[in-house]
């Protein structure tokens, strides 16, 4: 097949002759939806926002803000997308429109669009939450921390968020909400820059991996996207596994929580609802809701970065994996998993199915990350920690390190210095010194050496006093 239909603002497009590394924002633009712009082309700035249509788990969709620099058109084969040209006119402005023009949202404009379409997504969640970071009305400001402006400033945009209310019935846009999503359709296009696959189902990637090893595995795609945005990277072969039903399951089970792999990580965490408190409070700090309404864990995993977020976290629950191929499944504990710098215990023709998270889950939780901005930002160090009691004596601990070694690390000195010892001040001030010790941490651009050293210690000391009225219950 070469030719595919991706349907845009209500309209169906046909595609010919697109080519595997062809980002959606680019074609958008070359069609004339110039409102999509780039800024970065990593996905930091939110100027290329648009809305997709996803499942809502309940029959119907939920339109979802994502990073068109990074989304590779193939991949939209029979999807549905909504750019800022989509939602209103100049004779008949959207809510989200009026209330940025109103309220003086806007200036040079180049970053309007975005933030307009982030803006949309959020006026068209369904929940309602109260907390921190939420308006009067709800509105959930954490929704633009992935949108950038250099001009405006951002108090008048957030006053227009402040003024919106929810959508009319009458809203066309909002009657969407009410039908099916699109299902993700399989595709083969051959290119002179390689081959792109969707395959229908995970006996088919798996059998397309085995006959191409060096095969991309395209998810989300906030890595790759990346590599083929900034460093011109191409794949002879990219396999698509983001609609692969196998690989988006979460289940919950006696003594295990299975998460699927292909699964984004907002999914995850609507799905979870915070019954593993580790993760709703990792979540909020991973990068921004653009990046997380297309980045999985099997593509954070998948990468083995020293510094993703993901494995400090699941390190500290002590998860594992499930591969798969075509000569079937094993499970490896995570803490096995990196084997060296982006190096993942991966065979030939394995991919990752599904993350298992033993239980119970350890009662008392803590995730701290530091980076230059408190979010949408790459951690110099992260830090999760799962600590169970008996009574007042450390049962069991686990602390997952990332962005102080060349892989995702525990740091086994401080839990074997704390295990079966009571967690006293004095106890968990002799840890944190032996945690200053775990890894080799590196001064670069993001931090020195001694900062990093400085930030293990302390985040165990932070753990400590933060937790305490927990611990005594």
């Amino acid at each position: 097949m070469d030719r595919f239909t991706v349907t845009v603002n209500g309209q169906p497009r046909e595609v010919q002759g697109a080519r595997p590394h062809t980002t959606l924002l680019n074609w958008l633009r070359d069609g004339g939806l110039t409102g999509c712009k780039e800024g970065c082309a990593e996905g930091e700035c939110g100027a290329c926002a648009v809305l997709v249509s996803r499942p809502d788990g309940r029959g119907g969709t939920r339109l979802e803000s994502v990073n068109a620099c990074l989304v590779m058109l193939p991949a939209m084969n029979g999807q549905e997308v909504i750019t800022a040209e989509g939602l209103g006119t100049p004779q008949g402005l959207h809510p989200v429109q009026h209330e940025m023009a109103v309220r003086g949202g806007s200036q040079c404009g180049y970053c309007t669009p975005g933030f307009v379409v982030s803006m949309a997504a959020e006026y068209y969640r369904p929940e309602r939450h109260e907390g921190e970071h939420h308006a009067p009305n709800g509105f959930d400001l954490h929704s633009l921390s992935g949108n950038l402006c250099r001009c405006t400033g951002y108090r008048p945009i957030q006053d227009a968020a402040h003024a919106l209310g929810t959508p009319p019935e009458s809203d066309p846009i909002s009657a969407l909400r009410t039908r099916p999503a699109p299902a993700a359709q399989a595709l083969h296009l051959s290119g002179p820059d390689g081959d792109f696959h969707r395959p229908a189902d995970l006996p088919e990637a798996l059998e397309l991996l085995a006959e191409h090893p060096d095969a991309k595995l395209l998810a989300g795609g906030t890595d790759w996207g990346v590599e083929v945005n900034l460093r011109h990277a191409r794949a002879g072969v990219t396999i698509a596994v983001d609609g692969l039903a196998e690989l988006r399951e979460l289940e919950w089970h006696d003594d295990h929580v299975r998460i699927g792999a292909g699964l984004n990580l907002s999914e995850i965490e609507r799905r979870l609802d915070g019954r593993v408190p580790l993760m709703a409070e990792w979540f909020p700090q991973f990068a921004s809701r653009l990046i997380r309404n297309s980045a999985t864990l099997g593509g954070n995993l998948g990468t083995a970065s020293p510094i993703g977020d993901s494995p400090p976290t699941l390190l500290a629950l002590d998860a594992s994996l499930i591969l798969a191929s075509r000569g079937g499944e094993r499970e490896v504990p995570l803490a096995g998993f990196f084997q060296g710098y982006r190096q993942p215990e991966l065979r030939d023709g394995e991919l990752i199915r599904a993350v298992r998270i033993p239980l119970p889950l350890a009662p008392v939780t803590g995730f701290y990350k530091y980076a230059k901005r408190r979010f949408d930002d790459i951690s110099s160090v992260a830090v999760g920690i799962a600590l169970e009691l008996d009574g007042n004596t450390v049962k069991r601990i686990r602390i997952g390190l990332g962005g102080v070694a060349a892989t995702p690390i525990r740091a086994l000195k401080a839990e074997e210095a704390l295990i079966g010892r009571p967690w006293t001040e004095r106890n968990v001030r002799e840890a944190a010194k032996l945690m200053g010790q775990e890894g080799t941490p590196l001064s670069d651009h993001r931090a020195s050496a001694a900062y990093r050293t400085a930030m293990l210690e302390q985040a165990l000391l932070k753990f400590f006093f933060e937790k305490s009225d927990v611990v005594r219950g």
